[in-house]
């Protein structure tokens, strides 16, 4: 059995939403040199649909296909919708990541999580703290 899917593949070798957005609504970056892969989001965002999502991802082949397989799962959804993405699902998009590379669809998720709190910080919208990373003390790269 091959390492990696088809679809990690194609993403990897192909990756869909590639960029940053000038003025982007929403900006969210996790991860760190240590452990080598840092994701950057950016959304752009019109009546609580995400119109535009671009990304900057330095790292492996995986962080970089779970980077374009999560925006391509929240472009043109809800911010509500996108909340709700998990790691898991991005994970099974890309018919699943090795174990040891699980991290990257973390990263992914909590990349997508960031930019939207720093919509709603920027937009004074409330929220609950709960539904976001705290990545000053995740344990990803730690």
């Amino acid at each position: 059995m091959a390492l990696y899917s088809e679809k990690v593949m194609d993403h990897f070798t192909n990756p869909r939403n590639v960029g940053m957005i000038e003025n982007a609504d929403g900006v969210g970056e996790v991860g760190n040199a240590k452990c080598g892969d840092i994701m950057k989001i950016y959304l752009k965002i019109e009546n609580d649909i995400i119109v535009d999502v671009k990304f900057e991802t330095f790292g492996c082949g995986s962080a970089i296909a779970s980077s374009s397989m999560a925006t391509e799962m929240i472009k043109g959804k809800s911010i509500h919708d996108a909340l709700a993405l998990t790691n898991k699902a991005v994970a099974e998009a890309l018919d699943g990541l090795p174990a040891h590379k699980l991290h990257c669809s973390v990263l992914a998720e909590e990349a997508i999580k960031n930019a939207l709190k720093d919509y709603f910080d920027k937009n004074n919208i409330p929220y609950d703290k709960k539904q976001f990373p705290d990545c000053a003390n995740c344990a990803h790269c730690h």
